[in-house]
């Protein structure tokens, strides 16, 4: 696979299949999660559950975002990072309820629920890993999912020191932690998405006369969605996609 994706297949037969797998496991790790945090009443393990909620969400979205048009694609990946907003938000907001009321967290409840989620998303995020330069809607299920990992580790973390020293605040803490980052990445899918559907439209309505608009806009979609490597690209690649007249 090239470095900017553009020269990888897209919306292909092992796309579908991997957002499948993910939907799935997502979907039935959600079920799993809510109902364990519930009953152990903790606040990071309905946080993590709701995190997989958004990821079953956003692999629906990615799966009907096949074989649709660019912009279908940025305003899916604005759709999910909306999700992620709205639950963030929500999980902020029984943060405060449960440190009002009070809670008594199941530590061994935590640990072992949470660590099949850390297999399940670690399982997925290898998947999606090849895929996630393909398209902003795919590289904003790759992000739910990193998401994920770091949220199981933190709930694993919290009901280990909740099991050594019975300090349940921990795992409000890591609730808290884990509504604000699942926020942080919201924001940043949907800036993204709106910020590449506009280079999308750019690049449809100025195209090189060597190149297809569809080519194009594909380039610089993904070349711009990878935040962590577009300016060295950017740098080495120079005036690549000048116009040649």
């Amino acid at each position: 696979m090239s470095d900017c994706g553009c020269g990888a297949k897209a919306d292909s037969p092992p796309q579908r299949r991997v957002l499948l797998i993910a939907l799935a496991l997502n979907g039935t790790m959600f079920v799993v999660g809510l109902a364990a945090g519930l009953i152990a009443q903790s606040t990071g393990l309905i946080a993590d559950s709701l995190d997989m909620l958004a990821d079953a969400i956003a692999y629906g979205i990615a799966l009907a975002a096949i074989n649709r048009g660019l912009a279908f694609k940025a305003r899916a990946a604005a759709a999910s990072g909306s999700v992620l907003l709205v639950l963030g938000i929500g999980v902020l907001a029984d943060t405060v309820r449960r440190a009002a009321f009070g809670s008594a967290p199941e530590s061994h409840v935590m640990m072992g629920v949470a660590s099949i989620s850390l297999v399940v998303n670690a399982t997925v995020l290898y998947l999606l890993g090849a895929y996630r330069r393909e398209g902003v809607h795919l590289r904003a299920t790759w992000i739910f999912t990193k998401v994920d990992v770091i949220a199981n580790l933190a709930v694993i973390l919290s009901g280990v020191i909740i099991w050594l020293t019975r300090f349940r605040f921990v795992d409000l803490i890591v609730g808290a932690a884990i509504g604000l980052y699942v926020i942080k990445e919201g924001i940043e899918i949907v800036g993204e998405a709106k910020e590449a559907r506009g280079r999308s439209t750019a690049a449809s309505v100025t195209p090189s006369s060597t190149t297809s608009p569809r080519k194009r806009a594909v380039h610089s979609l993904s070349f711009h969605f990878d935040p962590h490597s577009a300016h060295k690209r950017s740098s080495s690649k120079g005036g690549s996609t000048a116009d040649p007249s």
